[in-house]
């Protein structure tokens, strides 16, 4: 969101160019949030049952996981960026721009991937609070040199949009080194199996348990990912403002998801722990205090969210342009936050129980079935972005019957 209002100072072409390059990175990295996720449960669930030395292995092998696959994204990212920028906006401009800012950004996904898997683990142990401290360090960094670089500030480089980039890429590397120094520690007083020395090369085995359950929240994501790449596409074709203001409230949107993530988060982490050890009426209890918490947040937001409409979005961008296409998308994102607060916390009670195929099968039929064909609808019938915010609050919907069905029936204890 400091990107949004720092690089929205230089220009709608800019701040399109962004938008539309951290969607992409946004995209690839969220592909892998089963290292986050999926750590999280089977760390918790071991944590659960005694097992710390046996959670913190979960993740070392998450991390290896990181390291490989982050390695692969960098070498892909570079070779391809200027393709999947020109396919995504029709501008030239932009599509250059945002090419240039991704070539840079991509040499963080190792980094981010690495802070994934120390997230998935220390939540799994119960230790949220260092956490916080390494995420904030990063985001400090990345936040002074944005708006030093960005504007060439304080006798900085003028970088324009490519210093956000750097920023980025220097903030996710403090915290990425910081989990993994906290890894190695913890992993170095922890004995191996029968008490043997700590086992650090990767474990088939364990690899391979934690990739069947990536393959469920893999899929899931890319079903996420394919609906708002969609939907950005098709915002492209209205226009830059369009795009722009569509891009604008969508990151607006992911951090209010975030806000409500971490109270998903934590019920994860509680009933993971719960079901590990065998007591399913305290894991009942904490899905349904999570719930209750989570829509009473969503409502707050909602409610803060409808009384700033004329004043929020003209923290990131004075384009008039772009402040008249907001309108409509953000009234969607305040009628939304309310279903987001049940979808939440009950995607994240069931992601502690390890139930990612069910979550995987739900959030596909909701993009295949609500969320793609508004998309296309309204490219078709030119609904603009009415049509495609319309397809997101489908989409929300349908997940919210979904996951609320799977959790009265119980089987998720199970």
């Amino acid at each position: 969101m400091l990107d949004l209002a720092v690089v929205g100072r230089l220009g709608g072409e800019q701040l399109a160019a962004l938008a539309v390059g951290t969607l992409v990175l946004s995209m690839v990295s969220t592909q892998l949030t089963f290292l986050a996720y999926g750590t999280t449960a089977r760390s918790a669930r071991a944590f659960g049952a005694g097992d710390r030395a046996g959670a913190v292995r979960e993740g070392l092998q998450a991390s290896w996981i990181a390291i490989g696959a982050g390695l692969v994204i960098v070498v892909a990212g570079w070779l391809l960026a200027g393709s999947v920028m020109r396919a995504l906006v029709p501008d030239t401009a932009v599509a250059a721009e945002a090419a240039g800012w991704l070539r840079i950004a991509v040499f963080g996904v190792p980094l981010i991937l690495l802070s994934m898997a120390g997230n998935g683990w220390m939540r799994g142990v119960q230790e949220t609070r260092r956490p916080v401290v390494y995420v904030v360090a990063g985001l400090l960094v990345s936040a002074v040199l944005c708006v030093l670089l960005v504007h060439g500030l304080a006798g900085a480089p003028d970088l324009g949009l490519h210093g956000s980039a750097v920023a980025n890429l220097a903030g996710q590397g403090l915290t990425g080194l910081l989990f993994l120094r906290r890894l190695l520690v913890d992993v170095r007083r922890r004995p191996g199996p029968s008490g043997r020395r700590p086992v650090w090369a990767p474990d088939p085995a364990v690899i391979r348990a934690q990739l069947t359950m990536a393959r469920d929240l893999i899929l899931r994501s890319l079903g996420f990912q394919v609906c708002f790449v969609s939907a950005a596409a098709v915002a492209g074709r209205f226009g830059v403002a369009q795009v722009a203001a569509h891009q604008l409230v969508l990151q607006i949107w992911e951090f209010l998801s975030l806000l409500l993530d971490s109270l998903a988060i934590a019920a994860q982490q509680v009933v993971g722990a719960a079901l590990g050890a065998r007591v399913f009426g305290v894991a009942k209890a904490n899905a349904r205090r999570a719930t209750a918490v989570s829509v009473l947040a969503a409502a707050v937001l909602a409610l803060a969210l409808a009384a700033g409409a004329g004043l929020v979005p003209r923290i990131f961008t004075s384009d008039p342009a772009i402040l008249d296409a907001a309108r409509i998308p953000w009234w969607f994102l305040v009628g939304m936050l309310p279903v987001a607060g049940v979808v939440f916390a009950l995607d994240g009670v069931l992601l502690g129980a390890g139930d990612a195929a069910f979550l995987r099968t739900a959030t596909l039929a909701g993009a295949l079935l609500a969320f793609l064909p508004m998309i296309w609808l309204s490219l078709i019938f030119d609904w603009g972005l009415t049509g495609i915010w319309a397809g997101l609050l489908l989409f929300m919907l349908t997940r919210t019957v979904a996951v609320t069905f799977r959790v009265r029936s119980g089987r998720w204890l199970r």
